[in-house]
């Protein structure tokens, strides 16, 4: 069974979308999917019931009064997230704050571990101490200094560094990341942050939903854009209102007009592998955008030649990078699958879905692909999915042309905690 970590209702209620029920945890171990543009995937949301009847700590010094309390991650200032005021997540917060962390999470001593970001999600933090000790060092540590992956350690915390407090992760604790955590690393980071003024990576930039959260995305014509449909699609209709911004910030774009195949299905790609080759979406800018930037052109490799070869890039804006737009310069597809999908080994994350694998031709480039949704499978490693061109580059003319496509309707807005 698959989970997707997309777009969703958190907070209060959450969403009412989840697909896996309140059975045990043993049950859902099958091969789960994670990916998205938000932090908070649906089994890990399961589950936050369960562990809400399992003992979990009274609020102690504070209370439950932030939207985002409840949800197993502390986000107080300093200790958590920052998402919430002071003295507002205590249930979340409250083995952190006091010091005792312990295994009364009941997924605890299972060789796995489930806190939040660094693990599954399935347990409040502190709680799985026994699975999630010799990691719990990356509780809270990003990348998001702007001068990270420079090789110096510049945390502030450590030192007269530049850097914010736990914002300078690869180059103060290293880049080996360990095989237990649940993100889209090989045992090593290579992500860099890549220069936003360069080709190709000036041809990317952030997508913003209106409707809350973000995913990435590349320009591929004038004023069109590639990303994956789950960013835009929920159980029950596309919602496509979004905001395009530049690499560098400094231009942007309402989408105007969409195109996903007739047969991507929100629920049943968040439920099984089936439909994986069609998680692509083009999107129509109201502004020429690719005038300024320049622009990839969609092009399928994997039906020809010898595509396992080919050198990929990648960029996208993690969740972990604070805004910078961070990739991998040298990564390779390492199998490929019938149904339009590759699996590759470039280390990305949350936010970068969407994100395009590009390869050099000639002077310019081509976006063989759009970063989809990872999944796990047993006595084995993650499984990295990335939607190759094959499903749209022959769709994508039409598009770009004006010839195909749905105008941007109005949708309902999703509430969405933003990303530390």
């Amino acid at each position: 069974m698959r989970i997707l970590a997309a777009i969703a209702v958190i907070g209060a209620c959450l969403a009412a979308s989840m697909a896996t029920g309140a059975g045990s945890r043993t049950a859902t171990r099958e091969p789960v999917t994670l990916s998205g543009a938000t932090d908070i995937n649906f089994e890990r949301a399961a589950s936050m019931a369960h562990q809400r009847r399992g003992g979990k700590p009274e609020p102690s010094g504070g209370n439950d009064s932030c939207r985002w309390a409840n949800d197993n991650e502390c986000d107080e200032p300093n200790i958590g997230t920052g998402a919430c005021t002071a003295g507002t997540d205590r249930s979340d917060c409250a083995r952190i704050i006091s010091g005792r962390e312990d295994d009364s999470c009941r997924w605890a001593r299972d060789g796995e571990c489930d806190e939040p970001n660094f693990g599954t999600g399935a347990c409040v933090q502190g709680t799985d101490r026994a699975d999630c000790g010799d990691i719990a060092w990356m509780r809270n540590q990003t990348d998001a200094c702007e001068t990270a992956f420079n090789g110096v350690c510049e945390d502030s915390s450590r030192g007269s560094g530049s850097c914010a407090p736990r914002s300078d992760r690869s180059d103060c604790h290293g880049r080996q990341r360990p095989m237990a955590i649940n993100d889209h690393f090989f045992g090593n980071d290579d992500r860099v942050l890549v220069p936003v003024n360069e080709a190709p990576w000036r041809y990317m930039g952030t997508l913003h939903l209106d409707s809350g959260g973000t995913c990435s995305a590349t320009l591929i014509g004038r004023d069109v854009i590639a990303t994956a449909a789950h960013c835009i699609s929920g159980d029950d209709r596309v919602n496509a209102a979004a905001r395009f911004e530049s690499a560098d910030g400094r231009q942007s774009a309402r989408v105007i007009a969409y195109l996903i195949d007739p047969n991507f299905n929100y629920r049943r790609f968040t439920t099984t592998d089936e439909i994986d080759g069609l998680d692509w979406a083009l999107l129509r800018l109201d502004r020429p955008l690719g005038d300024t930037y320049g622009h990839a052109n969609a092009r399928s490799i994997t039906g020809a030649g010898q595509p396992l070869s080919a050198e990929l890039m990648q960029a996208g804006y993690s969740w972990d990078t604070g805004g910078h737009l961070s990739g991998n310069l040298r990564c390779r597809m390492i199998a490929m699958h019938p149904d339009n999908t590759f699996a590759h080994e470039c280390d990305t994350t949350r936010g970068d879905s969407g994100s395009g694998f590009l390869v050099r031709n000639g002077n310019g480039f081509d976006l063989v692909g759009v970063d989809s949704n990872f999944r796990s499978q047993r006595g084995g490693p993650f499984i990295y999915i990335a939607v190759s061109a094959a499903s749209f580059a022959t769709r994508a003319p039409d598009f770009i042309a004006g010839r195909t496509g749905t105008n941007v309707g109005s949708g309902g807005a999703r509430s969405v905690k933003p990303l530390p």
